[in-house]
């Protein structure tokens, strides 16, 4: 199997390997008498105290306990499932999209069919996560290259956090409370959750140990599993079958908790597990110590009754340092170099193409403007009307457009810095590192001003594609370590924002309309924003093309025609960032245009740089200018976020993309 990667590193046991399991163990001890020391107590008199905190002590804290080190354990052992049979090293519920499939199935049923949920809660999940690892596999199934894995589970759990978001966003405060729930909370009132799970996990241990046999033949090559009589396609379907069904029973029992598939296996081995039978017994072991011992700490840590951050938001910060960690033993050819521009043609005459481009530009600005549905069907505003209506539309499409137009260049930068035609801000983590500075500056400020907002999300964005850059530097600047670590710096910075919408207060609300990008109260602060960074940020980028041009050729070309690399680096990266920054801020953190728009100008055929450039910030204007107007008429009265509906539009394009580096030969 082309691309996969052997999980049987050579490893030795003794006490070196010993002792981090010891030391894990120490802590998980230490901090539950901790627990049990420093709880809270019930005031009152006495009697009636005692009475109080020995119900909470049976019917909270330890039912509390139980339920972690079971959800843990069946976590673990899920996620040593899926890499075995994947021989994938980064594969688990997060990075496979079974987590957001199953928590997008649950609020779907929550939304809009709560007592259905209630009697199959657990169905509905395994239908959502089973539903999205299916799409993630169609995808790379030739190859399962480890790379190409990743990124479409990016992508399907990006589409599913668009539609969940948007679910959130039209249900209200009802809906909010099930996002608090998906961020993994483990409060318990009884011992329902575990009579419910600890049955599972018991089934899922058996399951796995009768599949023993078949789980040490997959470690070889498919022609030798073949002739050991093991029939693979059913045998993978079985072990994926088990696999997500446990990851998304602890989702549809306490939600989602991050990236602890992809920790219990690794600590596994890194404690001297080496053959398949150590990995599945010390894998779960590895994940209720993780997840009990985070779950204390959250506890301790939080002031009173309250936790700090429910455990599953603060487990979830593991994803950005695992994969990072990780990131050595993936290889594999990677699907960012999807042959986009071999597939596209020359245009003979690019500036005409352009003024055709900025012509199309103006006909989408004048519909959008007056096209558009009402109570009694479709009317053009035209006369008193149009007037009227002009101080709510036009704000909205500068906004949308000046963000779109902005990505467009951003997208370009990094794809030309990066040499990766993949490379978008989305897909690097640097518009999740600007939420991160969001994350900052609303905890720094309580409810800042726009203006400490944007700075905040620029820094992040900055910090965000430094990091990224550094990393993937050190390798070369190689496809699939540099889109890892792009999906690495997102699920680090995501887990940070997830800890504070989880705590559903104003400053949760505020991350959450981000996240969606709804351009609905967009006045004149926004669109000048919007059209002043435009012009101040992207008019340097066409007397930098010499730049552009020579730094996909790597570093000792680029050095050795007398490019200096890094400070040519740092401005663009800083220009990036803070476009990248300010349409986020402007349409959320979803919409994939500064990956659709690059692309779209080269299959159109623009090959000279700075035409490039300029129909890439044109067709990003206009992608998310549609975006604006379709959704706002799609479901009239009601309206979709225009991030999360660029974001509908641009995941299918790159999940397209990647079909059509599997079909290639």
């Amino acid at each position: 199997m082309s691309g996969t990667v052997s999980l049987h590193t050579p490893m030795r046991t003794g006490l070196p390997h010993l002792l981090p399991a010891a030391a894990l163990g120490i802590a998980c001890v230490t901090s539950f008498i901790l627990l049990l020391m420093f709880r809270p107590h019930v005031p009152g008199e006495a009697a009636t105290a005692a009475v109080l905190d020995t119900i909470l002590l049976w019917n909270s804290l330890l039912p509390r306990a139980a339920i972690a080190l079971i959800s843990g354990a069946a976590l673990g052992l899920s996620g040593a499932l899926l890499q075995r049979i994947l021989r994938n090293p980064i594969a688990d519920a997060s990075t496979l999209g079974i987590a957001s499939g199953a928590q997008l199935a649950l609020t779907l049923g929550l939304s809009f069919l709560p007592l259905l949920t209630g009697i199959s809660r657990e169905l509905l999940a395994f239908a959502g996560g089973f539903s999205a690892v299916a799409i993630v596999l169609a995808l790379s199934w030739r190859g399962l290259d480890p790379v190409t894995v990743a990124i479409s589970g990016m992508i399907v759990s990006l589409i599913a956090a668009s539609l969940s978001v948007t679910l959130v966003l039209a249900r209200g405060e009802y809906a909010m409370s099930i996002h608090i729930w998906g961020a993994g909370a483990l409060n318990q009132q009884d011992w329902s959750g575990v009579v419910a799970l600890a049955p599972r996990l018991a089934a899922g241990i058996l399951a796995a140990a009768l599949l023993l046999r078949p789980l040490r033949v997959l470690a070889l090559d498919d022609s030798s599993a073949r002739s050991l009589g093991v029939a693979l396609q059913g045998v993978r379907f079985s072990i994926l079958v088990l696999a997500v069904w446990l990851s998304a029973s602890v989702t549809a029992t306490v939600g989602i908790i991050g990236f602890l598939g992809l920790a219990a296996p690794t600590m596994a081995r890194f404690c001297g597990a080496r053959t398949t039978g150590q990995v599945m017994m010390a894998a779960p072991l590895a994940g209720a110590a993780v997840l009990f011992l985070a779950d204390c700490l959250t506890q301790l840590l939080g002031p009173g009754f309250s936790d700090l951050v429910p455990t599953g938001a603060a487990t979830a910060l593991l994803g950005g340092p695992l994969l990072l960690l990780l990131l050595p033993r993936v290889h594999g050819f990677s699907a960012a170099t999807a042959t986009a521009d071999a597939a596209s043609r020359q245009l003979r005459k690019p500036a005409a193409a352009l003024l055709l481009l900025a012509a199309a530009l103006a006909i989408i600005v004048a519909l959008v403007l007056t096209l558009s549905p009402t109570d009694h069907g479709w009317s053009v505003a035209l006369g008193p009307l149009f007037s009227e209506l002009l101080p709510f539309r036009l704000p909205r499409i500068l906004a949308s457009g000046g963000a779109g137009a902005m990505l467009g260049a951003a997208g370009f930068i990094m794809q030309r810095v990066t040499g990766n035609p993949i490379a978008s801000p989305e897909v690097l983590g640097v518009s999740s590192g600007g939420g991160a500075g969001l994350t900052a500056a609303l905890f720094l400020f309580g409810f800042p001003s726009p203006a400490i907002m944007l700075l905040g999300m620029a820094l992040g964005s900055l910090a965000a594609f430094l990091v990224m850059i550094a990393i993937a530097g050190r390798s070369g600047f190689s496809a699939e370590r540099l889109l890892l670590a792009g999906i690495a710096i997102s699920a680090f910075c995501m887990a940070i924002v997830s800890m504070v919408l989880a705590q559903g207060d104003m400053r949760s609300y505020i991350l959450l309309t981000w996240m969606s990008g709804s351009t609905n109260r967009a006045g004149a602060f926004e669109a000048w924003t919007a059209m002043i960074t435009l012009v101040v940020l992207t008019a340097p980028l066409f007397l930098m093309i010499r730049w552009l041009a020579i730094l996909p050729l790597g570093t000792s070309l680029s050095r050795g025609v007398g490019l200096r690399v890094l400070p040519s680096r740092l401005v663009l990266a800083i220009l990036a960032a803070l476009m990248t920054a300010i349409s986020s801020f402007l349409v959320g953190p979803l919409s994939l245009t500064g990956l659709i728009a690059p692309h779209l100008a080269r299959l159109v055929g623009f090959r000279n740089l700075r035409c490039q450039l300029a129909a890439a910030i044109l067709i990003g204007a206009g992608v998310l200018i549609v975006a604006d107007w379709l959704s706002r008429v799609v479901i009239y009265p009601y309206q979709v976020p225009v991030g999360l509906f660029a974001a509908l539009i641009g995941g299918p394009y790159l999940l397209w993309l990647l079909g059509m580096k599997e079909r290639s030969p």
